[in-house]
């Protein structure tokens, strides 16, 4: 299954992981990325921790827990590749991906939408 398809039809809970320059673990509850293809991810974030490593470090990782029983999901490796404020573009991403409360001005002001080329894509437990 593809990415796009796969957050499409999947509902779940997602963690994402960055470090500083220095090694200095993050972790924080995200949602599903905003799939661009099979090879970008996008994330809206805001001007907290997470971007502030991404500025200084381009890894992360992306895990994703399904809903239900059991250990289904996956896990993306990511390499930061760009970013932008453009407040129209964030606006219009997240509507086209998140209900309307999350999206509201309060929500976004000082947001960020960063792509993520994807490194690798495993599931959640276990290896190819």
């Amino acid at each position: 299954m593809e990415l796009k398809e796969y957050f499409e039809s999947t509902e779940g809970f997602g963690v994402l992981s960055t470090a500083d320059e220095n090694g200095k673990v993050n972790a924080a509850v995200y949602t599903k990325p905003h799939v661009i293809d099979d090879e970008r991810v996008a994330f809206i974030m805001g001007d907290k921790l997470t971007h502030a490593n991404t500025q200084k470090n381009p890894h992360a990782v992306f895990l994703f827990r399904e809903d239900g029983p059991g250990y289904k999901g996956k896990r993306l490796y990511l390499k930061k590749e760009s970013e932008t404020d453009d407040q129209e573009l964030i606006k219009k991403t997240c509507v086209r991906e998140y209900p309307a409360v999350f999206c509201e001005p309060h929500y976004l002001d000082n947001a960020f939408l960063a792509t993520f080329s994807v490194q690798m894509a495993l599931p959640l437990v276990g290896a190819k």
